[in-house]
């Protein structure tokens, strides 16, 4: 009876959302909207029912239909998406010698803001005290330790160059569906090529190559009515994985370890606060950047999936900021994949200086902080070799220094908490990177930058509803 209840009601609040996208309603408010039901609703069956509540599981179980089901459809047009974006913007700009600045300045962005997040991840665990020494460790917390100590072997066996390589498409056919953790970037360069291979046939055979360019042109058109559609469903998505992340959150857990979860939160907001200096620099206004990009970060926290937001990034770059079509699929790819601020900068730095106290290290010393940086920074350009994000790029900074890795499983308790934050950071980091090239090499439409939100919500509802 309590899980028909309960079901009922998330039916009720699915039904609100519903009225307000036919009330034609902003995208941004109907994803607030969304985000602030998800929050109330949960809170509401920890209250009722207390955590851990077999009745809070069995309607968990149900409403992550829809939570899961949302990033299930967002994953579907990942790669369509990239690659008829990639190809037409190629065939647009016909310029392919554009190609290596933009994947060479997004990447060099995106590596350095990941040095910047360290250092900031070193500063903040300084600044609150933080250290492994006084944490309890519980069966779970043993139980993570030991299963990061037999995944470091797989870490270990792969070298820099193996990450490399795996960034090649040796079967495009297979990174098309998402077989590998590098397959994102597999099809980049995959479609790079074939953008490419396509120029030299509009150049050299005329008839066929606009042939081509028109069958682009038309599956470009037919991927974005496909996003308009999926993104459509964001409110829902956000109100299910919300109430997932409340209802199922252990708050004693939370309480214990709240000086890091403080401190986590602290240095997310200083490297986010880093982002919008960065993009003041190349003359936009931060305040108006930053309402444009709410949504998707606001997504990416509530999803903890970097891949999974990449069409919302990709949409909102394009639509909202004003970035080429181009850069925008290159540098949400790349930050989908490496340079990740949250996951692979300020994370690892983090768990390093707390566990350098307890094997006789000084957190504060300039040869270690400069060491912890260096690998911190060249390891996060190779996180997508080996999948697995924040605890791979861990694994792989505290093997670089002869840390213990199992101390790392002692945050397993809070792990989603902090990985809400860090997500919504990776994906910050990935559209400033796209803002920053799109600016620097002139391929931005500021009016669009310019433009008010509000028209442009309606009339992507109108086209959805059409």
């Amino acid at each position: 009876m309590y899980l028909v209840i309960n079901l009922a009601l998330f039916a009720l609040l699915i039904g609100f959302l519903f009225k307000q996208q036919k009330a034609e309603y902003t995208l941004s408010r109907q994803v607030f909207t969304g985000l602030g039901f998800g929050v109330i609703f949960g809170g509401a069956l920890q209250l009722v029912y207390g955590g851990g509540s077999p009745v809070i599981a069995d309607t968990l179980d149900y409403i992550n239909i829809v939570g899961a089901g949302y990033v299930s459809l967002l994953k579907m047009i990942i790669m369509p998406l990239i690659m008829v974006s990639i190809i037409g913007a190629i065939i647009k700009v016909k310029d392919s010698g554009s190609l290596g600045k933009i994947s060479g300045l997004s990447i060099g962005i995106l590596l350095a803001t990941t040095a910047a997040s360290a250092l900031i991840g070193i500063l903040v665990s300084n600044l609150f005290g933080l250290s492994a020494e006084g944490i309890v460790q519980g069966a779970r917390e043993i139980a993570r330790g030991e299963m990061l100590e037999t995944r470091l072997s797989t870490v270990e066996s792969l070298s820099f160059a193996d990450m490399i390589i795996s960034f090649f498409p040796g079967n495009p056919f297979a990174d098309l569906a998402g077989s590998r953790p590098t397959s994102t970037i597999a099809v980049v360069i995959f479609s790079a090529f074939i953008g490419v291979a396509g120029l030299s046939v509009i150049r050299n055979q005329p008839d066929l190559g606009a042939s081509f360019e028109k069958f682009i042109n038309v599956a470009q058109e037919v991927v974005r009515t496909l996003v308009r559609m999926v993104l459509s469903l964001t409110p829902y998505g956000v109100l299910a994985l919300m109430s997932k992340v409340v209802a199922g959150s252990n708050y004693d857990d939370i309480l214990s370890l709240i000086n890091f979860v403080t401190a986590s939160y602290v240095g997310l907001a200083l490297i986010l606060v880093m982002h919008l200096v960065l993009v003041s620099f190349v003359g936009i206004n931060p305040v108006r950047y930053l309402k444009k990009i709410l949504p998707v970060l606001t997504f990416a926290f509530t999803s903890r999936s970097s891949a999974g937001t990449i069409p919302l990034n990709v949409d909102t770059q394009v639509k909202k900021l004003g970035n080429g079509e181009g850069v925008a699929n290159f540098s949400a790819s790349f930050g989908a994949t490496m340079g990740q601020n949250g996951c692979a900068g300020l994370y690892p730095a983090m768990l390093a200086v707390m566990i350098a106290p307890t094997i006789g290290i000084n957190p504060l010393d300039p040869g270690f902080m400069l060491t912890l940086i260096a690998i911190v920074t060249i390891s996060s350009f190779g996180i997508a070799g080996v999948g697995g994000g924040a605890t791979f790029a861990a694994l792989i900074v505290l093997s670089a220094l002869d840390m213990p890795v199992a101390l790392a499983g002692l945050l397993i308790s809070i792990e989603p908490l902090i990985d809400m934050g860090r997500t919504a950071v990776n994906v910050s980091g990935a559209m400033t990177a796209g803002t920053i090239t799109s600016r620097v090499l002139g391929q931005a439409d500021n009016s669009l930058f310019d433009a008010d939100d509000d028209n442009d919500n309606d009339n992507d509802n109108k086209a959805v509803n059409a």
